[in-house]
């Protein structure tokens, strides 16, 4: 098993032990589970959404713009930009000439 040593400054290594022991997790554990959910993209929606909010109250989570879509696109528009999108070089040939 590898070791990580980081270098913190003394209130946020306070406030993460602080944290930690709310929970009843030793810090080793709960700062694994805070790295793993911040890489690992198989972990169940709880962990993807505390990281989340995590990454939002740090200011780091990109945020959609504009407005939220409230009807379906015009199917007829939908149909000729897939259309188009098929139209291109075929992803197996641009892997069997070395461009991809």
């Amino acid at each position: 098993m590898a070791q990580l040593t980081v270098r913190l400054d003394d209130e946020l290594a306070r406030e993460i032990k602080e944290h930690a022991a709310g929970l009843g997790r030793s810090v080793n554990s709960w700062v694994t589970a805070v790295l793993d959910a911040a890489v690992n993209p198989d972990l169940e929606d709880s962990e993807l959404e505390r990281t989340r909010g995590r990454l939002e109250r740090a200011g780091l989570l990109a945020k959609p713009q504009g407005r939220p879509r409230t009807v379906a696109p015009d199917r007829r528009r939908v149909a000729r930009a897939r259309k188009a999108a098929g139209a291109g070089t075929p992803l197996s040939r641009l892997v069997s000439d070395g461009r991809g």
